[in-house]
Parts: C-alpha cells; sequence; structure tokens
C-alpha cells in the first residue's frame, strides 16, 4: 500500500479507480504526472484492482485514465517560450463503439502441420470474422495540449 507523507500526516494513496474517461499520452509525459501525487493523481500500481488496468495505463487523475505511448504525437519546439507541446486525446466512452455486422458468420481457419521441406514444417490457426469501429460521437474527443514541466530537465 502507498503512502505519501505530507509534513506529519500520512495519507493512503490506493482505492478504487471508477468509469473513466481515457487520454492518451507522451511517456515523456510520466515524470509530470508523477508530480501530481496528492493532488489528485493516482498511479496504476496503487489501483485496489489491477485486473482492469491496461497494459500502457499509467495512472488516473479525477475522472481520466492516462494511457502513455511513446508514439503520442509530440510538435517539438512548437510554444512560444520553445518548448515541446504535447497533444493529449481525450476521449470518452460514448465517443466509439464496435460493431458486429449481421450476415456474417465467424470462419475458424485450421492446416494441420506438413512436412514438405525444411520451410514448412509450421500449422494455421486464425479466426475470420466481420468487425468494424466507428465514431459515434465526435464532440466526445478533445485534443488536450500541454507543455511539460520536467521533460525538457531529461534532456
Amino acid at each position: 500500500m502507498a503512502r505519501l507523507a505530507i509534513g506529519q500526516q500520512v495519507t493512503e494513496l490506493t482505492g478504487p479507480v471508477r468509469s473513466s474517461y481515457f487520454m492518451l499520452s507522451s511517456t515523456e509525459l510520466q515524470t509530470d504526472f508523477d508530480g501530481l501525487l496528492g493532488q489528485g493523481f493516482k498511479n496504476q500500481w496503487d489501483y485496489s484492482n489491477n485486473t482492469s488496468a491496461l497494459p500502457s495505463e499509467y495512472g488516473n487523475v479525477f475522472n481520466i485514465r492516462i494511457l502513455t505511448s511513446s508514439e503520442a504525437p509530440v510538435a517539438r519546439g512548437a510554444s512560444a517560450n520553445g518548448q515541446d507541446v504535447y497533444y493529449n486525446t481525450v476521449l470518452g466512452k460514448q465517443a466509439l463503439t464496435h460493431i458486429n455486422q449481421d450476415g456474417y458468420s465467424m470462419n475458424l481457419i485450421y492446416r494441420d502441420p506438413y512436412y514438405s521441406g525444411m520451410l514448412a514444417q509450421n500449422a494455421t490457426l486464425a479466426v475470420k470474422f466481420a468487425q468494424a469501429q466507428a465514431l459515434t460521437q465526435d464532440t466526445a474527443i478533445r485534443n488536450q495540449l500541454c507543455t511539460s514541466l520536467y521533460a525538457s530537465q531529461l534532456f
């Protein structure tokens, strides 16, 4: 259980995480998120139950679960004072949906392993089905821009 000492007072930081928005951020902002401990940020390892945490989930702040990736967009030196600008895409649950297309059944594709030379000693197992993803409400997708307090000190 994580604890944060504030003066002489000790505050518990573990607890459940409610349904939230998702935000994709750069891994370069992780130090900034850690700086928010005690101000609403909770690290993913401090969740009371990690079974619902996504592999790229770094933590949450208020009602936003933060996913970090080195592929998140960054505009280098784009701020008025020359700092990097980070694009944090935030989306709500109602922004996207998953559609199973009717009238198309799933196919299980299996080919036995066979031998007909050194390069063909393998088996095939695959599933084919029709699905689609769709934007249902683009007003539930926002791009939040920020600069970093700590990222510029790392380089």
